[in-house]
């Protein structure tokens, strides 16, 4: 026979309420040979942001800006990736290409039309970079010529992105201030960094 169950005491909300959010702190400072898993965004602990193939450019634009972040993950239904777009497609001449091939305004342009597509993605094992240190993300990133990495799991025999390794938070956790967009030039910039470190 179950026991009698009583009522929880309750209350009500302050005005300056909050809520709690999935935080994903990070150290502050870094060096190359700390672990990986320092410079790691882990989508375990924080949401990723999220848009659709069907938003307009402007529309990822202002969840970019609102969220303070760089990449947008582009889902389709069923939970399915379909891609990424960052501030730097949008920026960059893809949408220009767009417009000129199709005869569209630009405030037409759809995320689908500049994303990089799923297949064309590469990611890293969570279990490589659990094992390895900052120094390893850092060259990765660099022979790649890439801005972010993504790190994928098995789950149930499906691939799921676990999280996400950026140029721009590695940089900011070694303390190296970037002054340029460009890969190689940034890349150019940390080794001047670390060499007078």
């Amino acid at each position: 026979m179950s026991q009698p169950y009583t009522r929880l005491p309750s209350r009500n909300l302050d005005r300056t309420a909050g809520l709690v959010r999935p935080a994903c702190v990070l150290p502050d400072r870094v060096t190359l040979d700390n672990p990986a898993l320092d410079v790691m965004t882990d989508f375990r602990r924080l949401t990723a942001f999220i848009a659709t193939p069907g938003d307009t450019i402007q529309q990822a634009e202002e969840r970019m800006r609102r969220r303070k972040v760089r990449l947008l993950f582009v889902m389709e239904a069923q939970d399915r990736m379909a891609g990424l777009v960052t501030r730097t497609d949008l920026h960059s001449e893809k949408p220009l290409l767009v417009v000129q091939s199709r005869g569209i305004r630009r405030d037409e342009v759809l995320v689908a039309d500049i994303m990089t597509p799923v297949e064309r993605l590469e990611a890293i094992d969570y279990d490589d970079i659990a094992h390895a240190r900052v120094g390893h993300v850092l060259e990765t990133l660099k022979a790649r010529g890439r801005q972010h990495a993504l790190v994928i799991e098995q789950t149930e025999g499906r691939q799921m992105v676990r999280g996400l390794l950026s140029l721009s938070q590695l940089c900011k956790q070694l303390g190296i201030v970037v002054q340029t967009t460009e890969v190689a030039s940034t890349f150019l910039e940390i080794e001047q960094h670390l060499a007078h470190a």
